[in-house]
């Protein structure tokens, strides 16, 4: 018995090595990143869907895609994924087979993140209960229903620089500046797109008339025909419990983004927010 377990002992040690090293994140912090990207309410198909077992359909000027299942399942989810293969995709739009996301994935936004963030938010997607769900394809008129276009797409729209912090401005613009334009992806709705579904920049949170669902975005710059009347403590309000400043209330796509995203935030990185979307240059509305 002692000789087998002389044998069997180093080959424990680096089976148990090599778990700790495919297990790089933390599962516990990763939830709080979940939040932070909002996946529930994208990843979560309408009427009673699985949680983040995809299938929500997002309706678009390009035609109709569906979330993907982003469960442990090894068959209709991630569950066969690397880490590698998550930071790809996320940050880099490819998939583990090399095929190009269309940008309704908004890896866009996320190839801003930490790798720290992404492989935190991997490790709790590995330890919630495998769902097997099979999403529809997307369904797609020609000429968008050719994946390879979107070789194209990214030369002309992909900007793959990370997120750098501004060292004149202080941690909490910073934190606010992250989350907005990182693992928030605010822009990717608030922000007009061209003919080929690009990004106007120029025009940044603006605002956008053709957002999900078709319905109009409004524009979050301390533009009047913004955000410019409200107080740092009416964006948090707004953030935390969708309140707005004249005793409405946000309603549509940002009922689950506030329930599933913004509401779960801390207080700390609410005010953040709050803080980098007060200092941003105002832009008339092109929400209209």
């Amino acid at each position: 018995m002692r000789t087998l377990l002389r044998i069997l002992l180093p080959f424990t040690v680096i089976c148990m090595a090599t778990l700790a090293q495919a297990q790089t994140g933390d599962a516990k912090r990763g939830e709080y990143v979940l939040a932070t990207g909002g996946c529930v309410a994208c990843h979560t198909a309408e009427k009673g869907g699985a949680p983040l077992a995809g299938g929500r359909e997002l309706k678009t000027d390009f035609g109709s895609f569906f979330t993907p299942n982003i469960t442990p399942d090894p068959e209709t989810g991630i569950g066969n994924w690397s880490d590698e293969d998550f930071l790809k995709a996320l940050r880099d739009g490819v998939s583990p087979s090399g095929g190009h996301y269309y940008p309704s994935f908004p890896y866009t936004s996320y190839t801003r993140m930490t790798e720290a963030d992404v492989l935190d938010l991997k490790a709790y997607l590995d330890s919630i209960p495998a769902v097997k769900n099979v999403v529809p394809d997307h369904d797609l008129p020609f000429p968008f229903n050719i994946r390879m276009s979107m070789i194209g797409w990214r030369l002309l729209f992909f900007d793959d620089s990370p997120f750098e912090p501004d060292p004149t401005k202080s941690a909490e613009w910073n934190r606010g500046a992250y989350l907005v334009t990182g693992p928030g992806h605010c822009g990717e709705c608030h922000t007009p797109r061209n003919i080929l579904g690009g990004l106007n920049t120029d025009l940044a949170l603006s605002g956008n008339k053709n957002g999900p669902e078709g319905d109009s975005v409004p524009n979050i710059t301390p533009d009047p025909g913004g955000i410019g009347d409200w107080s740092k403590d009416d964006i948090v309000s707004a953030l935390e419990i969708g309140l707005l400043p004249d005793g409405d209330f946000l309603g549509g796509a940002m009922t689950d983004v506030i329930e599933d995203n913004t509401g779960k935030l801390t207080p700390e990185d609410r005010d953040a927010i709050a803080t980098y979307l007060t200092s941003l240059k105002p832009i008339a509305s092109n929400d209209r």
